[in-house]
């Protein structure tokens, strides 16, 4: 896709959606204001919490730092409430926070690196963690989404250009609307997406389709879907090749 011209400081909008998470959205804030690139809007999407995260969040407000967006109400689950936080996002580069950053120069190192490379976007390694035991290494490089290869989605940060060619998440996928969305950016190879060969995300597994093997199966139910919708030829070959990727993960 063509690229617009960028500016030496382009604002990043990071998302972050909760839902009677409190504890764990303060944690999430803390580290995004660790970042140590400036030019940072954190974007909150709350699902109508009843655990004192509306009253938090009014609090901040009042209060100085990092630019905080906020919204409170309900939502049709997390890639709904994704797509609420891309459409208040402002910035010229978007992506989300749900989970840690391995240090406070990651999305400064993203943004150079989309700047010098003229890219659509980045991704990089993630770890899958339960609590400080690895239970997965993400470290699949560049390749080619019809041979079983994603990107992380949560290192996964795109111009905000993309979005607006590309539309947002498919709610209706419920587990694998952000496989469905790579699948529709990345088929015809029209995005372009620059790679940091570094562990730069620790992500807590147990998430939306890695909690157990029920969820799991769902997801390859969905991707499968998402390849068909997208009209992705012998499907079943990126499914096996997608799964032979996860074993490899594991073995890692």
């Amino acid at each position: 896709m063509r690229i617009s011209k960028m500016m030496s400081n382009p604002k990043v909008s990071v998302i972050t959606t909760t839902y009677n998470d409190l504890d764990n959205l303060k944690r999430i804030i803390d580290l995004v204001k660790q970042q140590d690139y400036e030019n940072i809007e954190h974007i909150i999407v709350d699902g109508a919490s009843l655990d004192g995260t509306v009253e938090y969040l009014k609090e901040l407000e009042q209060g100085t730092g990092r630019n905080i967006k906020w919204i409170s109400e309900k939502d049709n689950g997390i890639f709904d409430a994704i797509n609420k936080g891309i459409r208040l996002a402002s910035g010229d580069i978007i992506g989300c926070c749900f989970d840690e950053f391995t240090r406070s120069s990651v999305i400064t190192e993203m943004v150079a690196i989309i700047e010098k490379e003229k890219t659509d976007g980045v991704h990089a390694d993630l770890l899958y963690m339960e609590g400080d035991k690895v239970v997965r290494t993400w470290k699949q490089g560049q390749g080619d989404i019809r041979f079983g290869w994603m990107p992380g989605h949560p290192t996964l940060y795109l111009r905000k250009q993309v979005y607006d060619k590309y539309g947002l998440y498919k709610p209706y996928y419920k587990v694998s609307a952000d496989y469905e969305y790579m699948i529709r950016i990345l088929k015809d190879k029209e995005v372009s997406l620059s790679y940091i060969p570094e562990i730069l995300i620790k992500m807590s597994h147990g998430g939306t389709s890695t909690n157990g093997l029920k969820a799991y199966i769902r997801s390859l139910k969905e991707g499968h879907m998402a390849l068909k919708e997208n009209k992705i030829s012998f499907a079943w070959f990126t499914d096996f090749c997608r799964i032979l990727r996860v074993l490899i993960q594991f073995v890692r």
